[in-house]
């Protein structure tokens, strides 16, 4: 019987074979794709067919079982393993933790000073960047949970998906540098839909790498989902939105360099130089504890 043959009528054999022969890279692409759609459908759905309310208890619910199931901790024992390591979910020390934290925070503010910067340099896209997300027309309580619940959703799920489920096996077939490059480029591209993303594509980019190698440094997804969640929280409640107030100043080619633009600037690469120093230290103790 040819190969084709025992694929036709063995279906579960067939499948077998033909993901074994489907190149890493595919399988990467696709299997981190599903998993961070997945994820991140569920605001959309609970908030379109769900009263506030209950959509307030489903989303947290669901991003619980998410958690649980793609980090190995509850489902399908035959995969659970599998879905520990794509997940990174190893036990990591208290100094690596301290590290990798570190790193967390300096990354979001890496993006945000970065966010700064640039509008300074040129103008603040303001229609572009607050194009319908409809929380300046919610109550404060109830935008601020959204913002909340919108953050920690991205963060999750797009960790889960790009710097999980997509970039370890590429680690492990290309090694690190190309994995986070792909990881990064595809990030970017399924940004592009937004009316934000043209004028950031750049730091689009940045922000996946740096994910990328926090992950991949702190040998954990936690501190990259901290990082993603607290820049989430910023971008929806002020750049996306006026939930937190606007954006108001003008480039420097209209006001000249100001104290705000030079504060703005020493801050994202002073945040920029501690990031790469806690997540190479992160490293180290990652390496040390896999001797």
């Amino acid at each position: 019987m040819t190969n084709l043959q025992t694929e036709m009528t063995d279906p579960v054999t067939g499948f077998a074979k033909i993901r074994q022969r489907t190149p890493v890279l595919i399988k990467a692409i696709v299997m981190g794709l599903l998993v961070n759609t997945i994820g991140v459908m569920n605001i959309p759905i609970f908030t379109t067919f769900l009263p506030a309310p209950v959509a307030f208890i489903a989303i947290p619910t669901f991003l619980f079982l998410y958690y649980k199931f793609f980090s190995g901790s509850w489902g399908h024992l035959a995969s659970k393993e599998a879905r520990k390591k794509y997940f990174r979910n190893n036990t990591l020390s208290p100094a690596q933790w301290r590290w990798s934290l570190l790193a967390a925070v300096m990354l979001a503010i890496i993006f945000q000073a970065g966010f700064v910067v640039t509008f300074r340099l040129i103008k603040f896209p303001a229609e572009q960047f607050t194009q319908g997300y409809g929380l300046d027309t919610l109550p404060t309580a109830i935008a601020w949970v959204a913002v909340v619940f919108s953050a920690l959703s991205a963060g999750l799920c797009e960790e889960t998906g790009f710097r999980g489920y997509l970039q370890v096996p590429l680690e492990e077939r290309y090694g690190p540098v190309a994995a986070i490059l792909i990881g990064s480029i595809l990030f970017t591209l399924i940004h592009l839909h937004q009316a934000w993303a043209p004028p950031v594509l750049f730091h689009l980019f940045a922000v996946g790498a740096l994910f990328g190698m926090l992950a991949y440094n702190s040998g954990s997804l936690i501190p990259g989902i901290v990082a993603h969640t607290l820049l989430d929280i910023v971008n929806f409640s002020y750049w996306w939105s006026d939930v937190a107030g606007k954006f108001e100043h003008l480039p420097i080619s209209e006001t000249g360099v100001d104290a705000h633009f030079i504060i703005s600037t020493l801050v994202f690469f002073s945040a920029a130089a501690i990031f790469v120093w806690a997540s190479l230290k992160a490293n180290s103790l990652r390496k040390q504890n896999l001797k």
